[in-house]
């Protein structure tokens, strides 16, 4: 029993030190005999899986394969070899990485700091080497916008029954997210450049009481994900309100600050009248004081 024990970590002891020898002849490969290098970008989203796919040339047979992370860090991720797939490396893709038949490599659950710079370097039964490169970017999914509608205040020069509308869209600070508008139920994706301010942020509208009941809609996007929110501006616009409701507005505009000016007068009289008040009776007392002075008890 104990010669077989001695015999297995014998065993284990040679793997070990053949898979170190693996790895450096592999570094040694990369580093003196030049090979062929492709440079390729994937993209995902936090939260998917993504498969980086191992290529090669035609009749080009697989001995060994390492697959690396050479930036932010470089770390070591997966290896083939002697037909087995290992993945059990210290890196932060640990238990993330999987390694398929055809040496593609997958990762996921991915997080925003997976983003970086891979390469797989594989070795062919003729000793031949090839690395092909390749760029992992990891974006934040999208969420919804929020639109806000601003009115213009009508001048003399806007026509009658008309309504200026500014329609601001705004989403959390997210890397490369763009901003676009389409009016719906119209034929094409997208408004006029001239309408645009705020690198597409802000949208600029005239509306007409044909208008009502046109939505316009702020989309959202990055190189993987898109949202998008929904509002009718006229719902917004002061022409929408009754006769009688803008009217009272009106007055409430007059009416409110005279009010307010009128008991502002009638505060000051009042504390200034209270000071004459207190003044006369103080006098008044000074005098009666004075007069018993003169004049004392006999």
């Amino acid at each position: 029993m104990c010669w077989i024990l001695v015999v297995e970590g014998v065993r284990l002891l040679l793997r070990r030190r053949m898979a170190t020898c693996f790895l450096w002849n592999l570094l040694l490969w990369e580093a003196l005999i030049p090979i062929a290098v492709i440079g390729a970008q994937v993209l995902s989203k936090v939260g998917d899986s993504v498969l980086l796919v191992a290529e090669h040339p035609p009749g080009f047979q697989v001995r060994e394969a390492i697959w690396r992370s050479l930036w932010p860090s470089e770390e070591l991720l997966a290896t083939f070899f002697r037909g087995s797939l290992e993945t059990l490396y210290h890196s932060r893709f640990l238990g993330r990485a999987q390694l398929h038949s055809n040496l593609s490599l997958e990762l996921g659950p991915l997080q925003s700091r997976d983003s970086g710079n891979f390469s797989v370097l594989m070795v062919d039964t003729g000793g031949r080497a090839w690395t092909q490169t390749l760029q992992l970017k990891v974006y934040d999914a999208v969420p919804r916008p929020t639109v806000q509608v601003f009115i213009a205040v009508a001048g003399d020069a806007q026509p009658l029954k008309t309504c200026q509308a500014f329609l601001s869209c705004w989403a959390p600070n997210i890397s490369d997210i763009t901003y676009s508008w389409r009016r719906e139920g119209t034929v094409g994706f997208g408004v006029e450049p001239q309408s645009l301010f705020t690198d597409g942020q802000v949208l600029s509208v005239s509306l007409g009481l044909g208008d009502k009941d046109v939505a316009y809609s702020c989309i959202v996007s990055n190189p993987v994900s898109w949202d998008l929110a929904t509002v009718t501006p006229w719902e917004s616009c002061h022409h929408e309100a009754a006769p009688g409701n803008a009217f009272y507005k009106d007055m409430l505009l007059v009416v409110v600050p005279i009010s307010l000016l009128l008991f502002l007068v009638g505060l000051f009289f009042a504390w200034h009248c209270g000071l004459c008040s207190g003044k006369k009776k103080r006098d008044a007392c000074t005098d009666r004081v004075a007069a018993e002075t003169e004049n004392p008890l006999v």
